[in-house]
């Protein structure tokens, strides 16, 4: 018998009701290859298994598991899943980044009945997107900007490969939302966002573009890991400024919402 597959992760949250419909248990995947100026999950960025300071005591992050050691833990909340139509959602980090890993799991968990959703930038190879569209239900995309040297110069990464890839997850067959961080001095303006609305009109099937408001909650990480954090200075978007650029999205016809 092979050796089972093992993936690095670094949480597992239970009862959450973001990242997908009803109640979900969210698995976070350690390993990402874009360096978001304003990631909430700085500790999900390095592969590595890393030490972080939390109110002064060292926390070990990160953890070398098979699908079938956290299975249980998924399973434990089956009877909520079906209750509020919820599931599994895989996030990070980038998914992607473990694809193998990843399809194993979507696989068990498709063969206990449950709803999946992974969150993903979607910034590798479509082969290894290829490789979970099969078990997936739901996928959560982020497209961050348009242009791709203001993409590359706050995430490190140019956008071609995720515009190239968000059309061919669209034409797999898979519901596919769009999701757009909104980060001040970043995409925050009109402009931007009626770009990317627009763009993700053009996309067959997309139905849903959700705006999501920058914040500050993951900040004091980066403090924990020894790192800057960029965008010290930045306020999160006013709820009036939320209000007017979601208007400005729904000149896409899309439905649109603040939060996802």
């Amino acid at each position: 018998m092979p050796e089972a597959i093992k993936g690095r992760i670094f949480n597992i949250q239970r009862f959450s009701i973001h990242d997908g419909p009803g109640i979900r248990t969210i698995v976070f995947f350690k390993g990402c290859r874009m360096r978001c100026a304003w990631c909430c999950n700085p500790e999900s960025q390095n592969r590595e298994i890393e030490t972080i300071i939390e109110k002064d005591k060292e926390k070990i992050v990160g953890r070398d598991v098979t699908v079938w050691d956290i299975m249980p833990e998924i399973l434990a909340d089956k009877p909520y899943y079906r209750r509020s139509e919820g599931g599994v959602t895989l996030s990070g980090g980038e998914v992607l980044c473990q694809a193998d890993f990843a399809s194993e799991l979507l696989k068990a968990c498709k063969g206990e009945g449950l709803h999946t959703a992974i969150e993903s930038a979607s910034s590798l190879n479509f082969s290894e997107i290829e490789k979970l569209l099969p078990y997936l239900d739901l996928y959560l995309m982020d497209i961050k900007h348009m242009d791709s040297e203001k993409h590359k110069e706050y995430t490190g990464v140019g956008n071609e490969l995720i515009l190239e890839n968000a059309k061919k997850i669209a034409g797999s067959g898979v519901e596919l939302v769009i999701r757009t961080p909104v980060i001040p001095t970043f995409n925050d303006t009109p402009e931007e966002i009626r770009a990317i609305s627009s763009f993700a009109k053009s996309l067959k099937g997309v139905r849903e573009h959700h705006l999501l408001p920058y914040h500050r909650l993951g900040s004091d990480k980066y403090k924990g890991l020894g790192r800057n954090y960029a965008l010290k200075e930045i306020e999160p978007p006013s709820k009036e400024k939320m209000e007017y650029l979601l208007s400005v999205a729904e000149e896409s016809g899309l439905k649109c919402k603040i939060g996802g």
